[in-house]
C-alpha cells in the first residue's frame, strides 16, 4: 500500500478534455489522482504531463461490472481509500429523430453514461463506508441537457436527467456516511464533443446555429472548487457554461 498523505481523487474519462482538465486541477490543488479510461495509450500520453507520482493511470470499462469491481479493489489496494470520485466519463450518438434512432446508439450512452456512473458510485460508496475516516465525495458530471434537450438527443438527455436523480439519490443516501455528492452541469466546453458548438448547433427552432464554447480548463477549476469543499459541505448542483450560450430564456 502506498502511503500519502494527499488526498486521493478518481477520474473516469480522464484521457482528455474535461477529465484531463479537472485532472489538472486537482493535482495543482494537492490532490494524488487515479486517471482512468478505455485506452491504455490515451491514459499514458494524458499522464505524461505530469510530473512523476502526481498521478497514476489505470484502464477500466466504465459499463462493466467486473472491470469496475477490479478498478476499485487496486484503489482500496494501493491506497487504502478514496476521498474524490469524478464520474466523468460519457459518451454521445448521431442526433437524429428518435422514431428514427437505432436501439443500440441507445444502449451505448445509457450504458456509459448513467450505468457507468451507477457502477462506479456503487464501488466508491463501499469504499468510503468502510475506510477510516468514513466519507468521501462523489461529483457527477451532468449537462445542460440536464435541463433543457437539444433537438434529437433522446438518448443524451434521458442519460443526463438521470444522473440528476443519482446525484440527488447519492447525496441523501451517503448523508448517515459522510459522503457528500454533487452534479456538474457542463455548457460548451471546448473539447472534442464541445467544439461541435463551433460549427453549428440545432436550435429549438430547428435552425443551425454557431454557439460560443469555454476553455475545458475553466471546467476543472469548477471540479476542484466542488472537490475542496470543508467536510460537512457540498455543493448540490454547479452550472458552468460559456457567457453567450443560448441556454437561459426561450429558444
Amino acid at each position: 500500500m502506498i502511503n500519502t498523505k494527499k488526498k486521493i481523487a478518481l477520474i473516469t474519462g480522464a484521457g482528455s478534455g474535461i477529465g484531463l482538465s479537472a485532472a489538472k486541477s486537482l493535482v495543482a490543488s494537492g490532490f494524488l489522482v487515479i486517471l482512468t479510461g478505455r485506452s491504455q495509450e490515451k491514459l499514458d500520453k494524458a499522464a505524461a504531463q505530469f510530473e512523476q507520482g502526481q498521478v497514476h493511470a489505470l484502464t477500466v470499462d466504465v459499463t462493466s461490472p467486473q472491470s469496475v469491481a477490479a478498478l476499485f479493489a487496486t484503489v482500496h489496494e494501493t491506497y487504502g481509500r478514496l476521498d474524490v470520485l469524478f464520474n466523468n466519463a460519457g459518451t454521445n450518438v448521431k442526433e437524429q429523430p428518435i422514431e428514427d434512432q437505432p436501439y443500440e446508439d441507445w444502449l451505448a450512452v445509457i450504458n456509459t453514461n448513467l450505468n457507468g456512473a451507477y457502477l462506479c458510485t456503487q464501488a466508491a460508496v463501499r469504499l468510503m463506508k468502510q475506510q477510516t475516516p468514513m466519507g468521501g465525495r462523489i461529483i457527477n458530471n451532468g449537462s445542460i441537457s440536464a435541463h433543457t434537450p437539444r433537438p434529437y438527443s433522446a438518448a443524451y438527455t434521458a442519460s443526463k436527467h438521470a444522473i440528476t436523480g443519482l446525484t440527488k439519490s447519492t447525496s441523501l443516501d451517503g448523508r448517515q456516511y459522510n459522503i457528500a455528492c454533487g452534479q456538474i452541469d457542463v455548457g460548451n466546453a471546448a473539447t472534442d464533443m464541445g467544439n461541435k458548438a463551433l460549427s453549428g448547433r440545432l436550435q429549438a427552432d430547428f435552425e443551425l446555429a454557431q454557439e460560443p464554447v469555454m476553455p475545458a480548463d475553466k471546467v476543472g477549476d469548477a471540479v476542484a472548487f466542488m472537490a475542496n469543499q470543508p467536510d460537512g459541505t457540498n455543493i448540490l448542483t454547479l452550472t458552468v457554461m460559456a457567457t453567450a450560450m443560448p441556454f437561459v430564456g426561450r429558444g
